[in-house]
């Protein structure tokens, strides 16, 4: 009888063949020596793996190296991945705009398009092919196929649940229920992952922002509304519903009382002050120029979003917490009175930074969470044919 505790072969070729490619994602050019060292592996198991995975499509080899090979004896085969083998699509979906990047293998993008709604309200159908329109138009400017894509992720202005569905209970979020992943499945035959714009967020922050590598990270996404992203002990945290994140209760925190972001309340509290309409940007501008009205908005912007870090603290004690979104370019201004004004608000200090990557930070996040899925599935994906 097989001892249960025992791997079968399946499974043991494809744990080596993910070790394997997991070295080769991260560095240019890869020997059989490199790839016993870090995967502890044979060296007839590195050929073997190698072997097929060129024969996949996954890896190319390169020329032999015969300065770094062995004195005697053959040169030493120097293999890398190949980051055209296919590509990942990440969709940032809110109401008013959507974004489609295209990015390789390694995560470097190669395209991106907007396109625009012609109302928030508009039919799922339409919504559909707007966000198909910007995904073609991604393509093309990557001078990629369709057929190209391993994976899309999406990311929504809704909670979503583990399995990918949105939640409906407030009319906002309703706005993107539409079929997408069916849609695109039908028109493309993508693999398309939903997540919450905030998730993805915090999933681009921890990868290619200030936050790359921390445990205990929250991203708020603090433009019109605001929104937040959570990793705790390195795990993206869902909740039940996917609604973990979702910042309603400001309504019931004193001197907050709102989820409004940073962009509405620059204009509403500079037109309330001046008479003047200006958007966030020119609020900022004004300010560093000495306009006694823009400070005063900025002093008050610093104080309401410190209350609103202090209660992700309480809750959650994260290592750091990063503002961004749309108003990130601006929110550096914001950061040393939000750090004066913590300790007020509660013992547990996190660091706070904005984020570099601004509004990209959800597509960014959206090709991580893509790419995800593809390195956990490469042995079960058909990779397109590469020309001739």
């Amino acid at each position: 009888m097989k001892n249960p505790g025992t791997p079968s072969p399946q499974l043991l070729r494809r744990l080596n063949a993910d070790a394997v490619l997991a070295f080769l994602r991260t560095s240019e050019v890869a020997t059989g020596s490199d790839l016993m060292a870090w995967t502890g592996l044979t060296r007839a198991s590195v050929i073997a793996v190698c072997e097929d995975l060129l024969h996949r499509g996954w890896i190319r080899e390169l020329e032999a190296d015969r300065q770094s090979g062995q004195a005697k004896g053959r040169p030493a085969r120097r293999f890398e991945l190949d980051p055209r083998a296919g590509v990942v699509l990440g969709i940032d979906i809110g109401a008013a705009t959507t974004t489609a990047a295209v990015a390789d293998l390694r995560g470097k993008i190669i395209g991106r398009a907007s396109r625009s709604f012609r109302i928030p309200e508009i039919p799922a159908a339409e919504r559909i092919e707007v966000v198909d329109q910007a995904c073609r138009a991604a393509l093309a400017a990557a001078g990629a196929a369709s057929t190209d894509v391993l994976a899309a992720s999406a990311g929504l202005a809704a909670p979503v649940d583990r399995a990918g569905n949105v939640l409906v209970t407030r009319p906002f979020w309703r706005l993107f229920d539409v079929g997408l992943r069916a849609a695109l499945k039908d028109l493309h035959g993508w693999t398309v992952l939903l997540e919450n714009d905030a998730n993805l967020a915090a999933l681009g922050e921890r990868w290619r922002g200030t936050g790359a590598g921390v445990d205990d990270l929250v991203v708020l996404l603090a433009s019109e509304r605001i929104g937040a992203g959570i990793i705790e002990s390195g795990r993206l945290l869902h909740g039940l519903s996917g609604a973990a994140g979702e910042m309603g209760y400001l309504d019931l925190v004193e001197g907050v009382g709102s989820s409004a972001g940073i962009a509405v309340l620059a204009r509403e509290w500079y037109q309330a002050a001046t008479g003047s309409p200006l958007e966030a940007p020119e609020v900022f501008a004004a300010a560093a120029e000495g306009d006694p009205a823009a400070a005063a908005v900025l002093e008050r912007l610093a104080e309401r979003l410190a209350r609103v870090v202090a209660s992700v603290a309480v809750l959650l004690n994260p290592e750091q917490v990063v503002i961004g979104g749309a108003v990130a370019g601006s929110a550096h201004a914001l950061v040393p009175g939000i750090e004066a004004w913590l300790p007020r608000f509660t013992a547990t200090v996190p660091r706070v930074t904005v984020s570099p990557l601004g509004d990209a930070v959800v597509t960014m996040g959206a090709i991580r969470h893509a790419l995800d899925f593809v390195e956990a599935n490469a042995l079960d994906l058909t990779l397109p044919p590469r020309p001739a």
